[in-house]
């Protein structure tokens, strides 16, 4: 019986590491200055600058309910590295952004660590921040209104 034990030991402790997740951070992104509850927030995280603004090829995603004032929205289990977000209100919740006939939004938009330039969204590097494992960051970003 003590030789159970001896042996049930070790394989106990290997079951339980094995099994581990690695570390992962918390996102705390608060949506700042939404100035109608109209509709929803569409935010996407990249991961790379190939893909970024590009809404088929995000790294995580949320769609929320836009509450006036400041909306939070937690965005868990991501591993370290350097992260963008593009977001925009979808005041008419039709699912896409609201251009006018320039190709200028219509609706409210944001980006971290950036705002919008005159002649197009910023690039990934100025949006870029970056998240360690264990960390809990969190994020402002003021919508803008065109």
């Amino acid at each position: 019986m003590k030789w159970f034990f001896l042996a049930l030991g070790p394989m106990l402790l290997f079951l339980s590491t094995k099994n581990q997740l690695p570390p992962s951070a918390t996102l705390h992104l608060q949506v700042q200055e939404v100035k109608a509850p109209l509709g929803v927030l569409r935010i996407a995280l990249y991961d790379s600058e190939a893909n970024f603004l590009d809404f088929k090829e995000v790294f995580a995603s949320k769609v929320v309910p836009a509450k006036m004032g400041t909306t939070t929205v937690v965005i868990d289990s991501l591993p370290s590295g350097t992260y963008a977000i593009a977001l925009y209100q979808d005041q008419n919740d039709n699912g896409a952004m609201d251009k006018n006939w320039f190709g200028i939004p219509r609706e409210p938009l944001g980006f971290s660590n950036a705002q919008l330039r005159t002649f197009g969204p910023p690039s990934f590097k100025a949006c870029a921040f970056t998240i360690t494992a264990g960390e809990n960051k969190v994020i402002s970003i003021p919508l803008e209104n065109n």
